[in-house]
């Protein structure tokens, strides 16, 4: 539903038609606005209970953590430095004073991570859930190109960062955003495509690919298995790897020479795999097997 939902809005006359400065509106990770000196980056994304969280499992500061480290992931997809922050809280009627301090504090020690200033937002009380919402705006050089959802090339290699699989396992709440990488990367390198795995890796690789008018390959062997999945059989680990979802890790397609350079550089701040190519758009999404088959591949994961 989401992304049909998306591509409503993007057709819809009072969103598509073109507005001044406007570098990239619905659809990627972020909206990109041209600035004279630095380009502005804004995004938001809202994590409420029952979907996102569980507040009798989870602690309230790694749930405020959450709210702002999902909007810092899709800053980092963006090859953009965070800034500001606008915070809105929607809190159910049985919650404290300390309960909203917890839940606050947990958003504060990780924007203070990141160097991220919480300039505003909104507080209300309603009958029902736990609900945050955060709105996070960064800055990217005029000279950064590429970092879009709709950028991968022909022959590029597709390259994660980090692992996958076990969110269930409470790694949703505990990632790091790969702002340290993303950076790094956008200051050296050209990237061209670029996403961060929220919904899952399969249906991201999805998402880059149809932007992108890509099909893409994907060698199962090469695919990062977080250690929460390290105990399963090897199919759930692969299976757990491509569906889970809510990993919140860097999906980014970039030339052959240049990942070469990339994998030569001693200063990478966080491991990179070389998972598959971009290739023509009637191949779709293949996997290959262990058995040394291609097979197309049904993307699933995470429904928001």
């Amino acid at each position: 539903m989401e992304h049909d939902f998306h591509k409503w809005l993007r057709d819809h006359e009072s969103v598509s038609q073109p507005v001044e400065n406007l570098l990239i509106g619905i659809g990627d990770d972020a909206a990109v606005i041209r600035g004279s000196e630095m380009h502005t980056v804004v995004t938001t994304d809202t994590i409420a209970e029952g979907t996102h969280f569980d507040t009798s499992v989870h602690s309230l500061e790694l749930i405020g953590r959450k709210s702002l480290a999902v909007n810092l992931s899709d800053i980092a997809a963006m090859g953009a430095s965070p800034t500001h922050a606008l915070v809105t809280l929607l809190l159910p009627n049985h919650f404290s004073i300390t309960d909203a301090k917890r839940l606050c504090s947990g958003i504060f020690e990780i924007a203070s991570n990141y160097n991220v200033s919480i300039v505003g937002g909104d507080t209300n009380k309603w009958a029902g859930k736990l609900v945050v919402g955060v709105t996070l705006m960064g800055q990217r050089s005029p000279s950064t190109t590429g970092w879009n959802l709709n950028g991968a090339q022909l022959s590029d290699r597709v390259i994660v960062s980090g692992s996958f699989g076990g969110s269930i396992l409470g790694r949703h709440l505990s990632f790091e955003p790969r702002i340290d990488l993303s950076n790094y990367l956008a200051q050296r390198y050209q990237i061209h495509g670029a996403t961060d795995a929220s919904d899952s890796l399969s249906l991201d690789l999805q998402l880059l690919a149809q932007a992108s008018g890509v099909g893409i390959d994907l060698t199962a062997d090469n695919i990062p298995i977080s250690d929460a999945l390290k105990t399963a059989d090897p199919q759930a680990q692969l299976d757990g790897a491509l569906f889970d979802g809510e990993d919140f890790e860097l999906i980014l397609t970039i030339a052959p020479d240049v990942y070469e350079q990339i994998k030569a550089d001693p200063m990478i701040p966080c491991p990179l795999t070389d998972i598959g190519t971009v290739t023509e758009e009637q191949s779709g999404l293949r996997i290959f097997n262990s058995q040394g088959v291609f097979q197309t591949l049904s993307p699933r994961g995470y429904v928001h």
